[in-house]
């Protein structure tokens, strides 16, 4: 015991280096269902689900065409979104940039709760707020309903872009960083072009409501996903579970230092 007091430096030394060994030890493994080309694969399906929703919203079969009425008199009734809820040109394009709204105000939101909360499993709240919100556009009932629900599908979407690509770059094999990122953010452009044939082709044959229904069962497992598979860790972010224990080591390494310094300080005197 008097050993450890005369030598307050080699306390502090032995609670620094227990701290970073249980820091390592604590850093959880892989869980058993990653490889980085399945994660990339699952990334790049839930990135083009959430942009073929962005074509989707566009094509004539889903966003549709006005009533008209000719100078005769003689009206055509409308078709798809503009159509049922006889929506002007504002109103319309209030419904294209509605999601924007939700995507920034969520997106550093999701950002800072990465701090204490795993992003993998934000990520499946993400996506389940984007399957109910989509769902919630099938059932609208008027103009604002929608609007809401395209509101709240950016909060579901800021999730995943706002860490999606992280993920990516930390697993990534070193050099394939940039072709992997390449091939994920391809899919925004490739989800458009599909969602804008998906959109004609639903709405055409069905209705434009099931598109939109269409979207959520195709998104719901991977929000199901997010919740029920051992979360990954990513880089520079401690487990969860690990943090108490760290915590810990932490205030022995406070109480170690102060013990050095009251030692320090009673030598001068």
């Amino acid at each position: 015991m008097g050993k450890e007091q005369g030598n307050p430096e080699l306390s502090v030394s032995k609670e620094t280096a227990d701290m970073e060994g249980v820091s390592s030890a604590l850093s959880a493994p892989n869980p058993s269902w990653f490889t980085p080309k399945r994660l990339l694969a699952i990334f790049c399906i839930i990135n083009l689900l959430n942009y073929v929703d962005r074509g989707a919203m566009g094509s004539n079969g889903v966003n549709g065409s006005p009533r008209s009425c000719t100078k005769s008199g003689q009206c055509t009734s409308g078709s798809g979104i503009q159509g049922v809820f006889n929506l002007s040109n504002f109103e319309d394009g209030v419904l294209s940039s509605a999601f924007m709204v939700g995507l920034l105000a969520a997106s550093p939101v999701f950002a800072s709760l990465v701090k204490i909360v795993n992003p993998f499993r934000l990520i499946g709240v993400g996506l389940t707020v984007w399957t109910f919100a989509t769902a919630g556009c099938g059932l609208s009932f008027d103009f604002w309903s929608i609007a809401i629900c395209r509101m709240l599908v950016g909060v579901g979407e800021a999730s995943f872009i706002s860490l999606a690509a992280p993920y990516i770059d930390d697993n990534a094999p070193v050099a394939q960083k940039t072709a992997w990122l390449a091939i994920f953010y391809t899919c925004i452009p490739a989800g458009v072009a599909v969602g804008y044939v998906y959109g004609g082709l639903v709405g055409d044959h069905f209705s434009w409501r099931f598109a939109f229904f269409g979207e959520a069962i195709l998104m719901a497992p991977f929000a199901v996903l997010g919740f029920v598979m051992k979360p990954l860790q990513m880089k520079g972010f401690s487990p969860v579970e690990s943090k108490k224990a760290l915590t810990g080591i932490e205030t022995a390494v406070s109480e170690a230092k102060g013990v050095f310094f009251y030692h320090h300080v009673d030598g001068l005197f």
